[in-house]
């Protein structure tokens, strides 16, 4: 389910040429931590797996693209190189670095095999809502919404087989923190993100669109981690879910509304805005109220290592933090409280997202990815420029430190679902 694939497959019949599948491994990236690095590994030995049953050669390369794909293209003689796109700054400049040392007679494709309607196609500017881009996307849904055509086994071998992986050195080769531990609940690879998927429909689908909202509610898809690391492909998880628009008609649509249209603006922002991890990245009025507010008096300030121990006064906020940094996700609702109370304890708006930033990246399965800057999913990343500065987000009354930026406190969450119980559940150990 990956069109940059099949695309590159495609190519490769129509010259009768073998298919090399290249992985480039950095020793980095941003916040990732072993936790991510093992979760996408262990998909990737599947994907492997997949290639050798379909007599395609997977490669997994240590190091920068620059620095070692340039040199397997011309060691194997490659025709041609086709390769998935990214909005956010580091992989888009991945892509320019291979582009500059490719050979020149070597042609370059970019697919878009990320999004439904592909982020250049859905359109060519900064959307300014979800009001303005959601009847984009609907029109072009008909023409990209479709079934994926099969990868065939591949009748041209490659004239020397893929030397074997050694996957340890793989991990050997990581810089990367390995204290933050793997997560139980989630199995990485395919087969495993399908069977989420899978109990999704039959079990929780059905009262999306009423409990999407409440943390303690079995209603998410819980999707997120599969579809961030490419796992299982956000098209798959459409087509299947849409099979059941005849019985959960509001679940459908409210599905289809944040996993195409929000999820997709997200991408537009971070593809359109270079600065979609920074407060100037914000609005004109958003930078211009949080300044007004600047100086007001905070009424609790915390250190990161504060907040990322989760020992704040708040129950609520504590409880959703270690929720985070023990299972390696956070409800979409309490994402949003989540930020915005970073605001409220931090000096500046520019500490509380570079805390925010940091603290969703290195714990959430699902970080470093456009809908962790401006998404505003229940079920996956919850944008932390959203919530600190008000992206797609206006109009909110005037009051101290938020200006007219939308505020959450306590008491609203108690409205909305049982606080008491999820604090229960999370409650610190010691």
């Amino acid at each position: 389910d990956n069109w940059a694939f099949l695309y590159a497959q495609r190519l490769a019949l129509k010259q009768e040429l073998p298919l090399h599948v290249c992985f480039c491994l950095v020793p980095k990236f941003l916040e990732a931590t072993i936790r991510h690095y093992r979760f996408m590994l262990r998909g990737l030995q599947e994907v492997a797996e997949e290639c050798a049953e379909l007599n395609i050669s997977f490669h997994l390369l240590l190091g920068y693209a620059k620095d070692v794909l340039p040199t397997f293209v011309t060691e194997h003689g490659v025709g041609g190189l086709v390769t998935d796109f990214s909005p956010l700054r580091l992989p888009r400049q991945w892509v320019e670095d291979v582009r500059e040392r490719l050979p020149e007679d070597v042609p370059f494709a970019q697919v878009d095999a990320h999004n439904i309607v592909p982020c250049w196609v859905a359109s060519p500017k900064q959307e300014y809502s979800a009001r303005t881009i959601r009847g984009k996307i609907h029109a072009q849904l008909p023409e990209f919404l479709t079934e994926f055509p099969p990868v065939v086994r591949h009748p041209h071998p490659p004239s020397c087989p893929a030397e074997p992986i050694a996957w340890e050195a793989c991990y050997s080769s990581l810089q990367v923190d390995h204290t933050v531990k793997e997560v139980e609940w989630a199995t990485p690879g395919t087969a495993a993100g399908m069977a989420v998927l899978k109990s999704f429909i039959a079990e929780r689908l059905k009262s999306f669109s009423t409990h999407r909202n409440d943390p303690n509610k079995a209603a998410l898809s819980n999707l997120s981690p599969w579809l961030h690391f490419g796992q299982v492909s956000t098209q798959r998880a459409i087509l299947e879910v849409q099979k059941h628009r005849r019985n959960y008609k509001d679940s459908v649509d409210a599905f289809v509304e944040e996993a195409v249209v929000r999820r997709e603006l997200a991408e537009n922002f971070c593809y359109y805005n270079e600065n979609y991890d920074s407060v100037q990245g914000a609005y004109d009025w958003a930078q211009t109220t949080l300044k007004l507010h600047a100086k007001d008096k905070r009424p609790y300030l915390y250190s990161l290592q504060e907040l990322e121990q989760g020992t704040t006064h708040d129950p609520l906020w504590n409880a959703a933090q270690l929720q985070m940094v023990q299972e390696g996700k956070m409800h979409g609702f309490l994402r949003m409280y989540w930020a915005k109370k970073i605001l409220e304890w931090t000096r500046s708006p520019e500490e509380a997202l570079q805390f925010a930033i940091y603290l969703n990246d290195r714990y959430e399965l699902d970080g470093r990815d456009p809908n962790g800057y401006v998404g505003k999913l229940q079920d996956g990343a919850r944008g932390c420029l959203w919530s600190i500065c008000g992206i797609h987000d206006q109009g909110w009354a005037e009051r101290p430190i938020f200006g007219k930026i939308r505020y959450m406190n306590y008491a609203g969450c108690k409205r909305k679902f049982d606080v008491d119980q999820f604090e229960r559940r999370y409650a610190p150990t010691h």
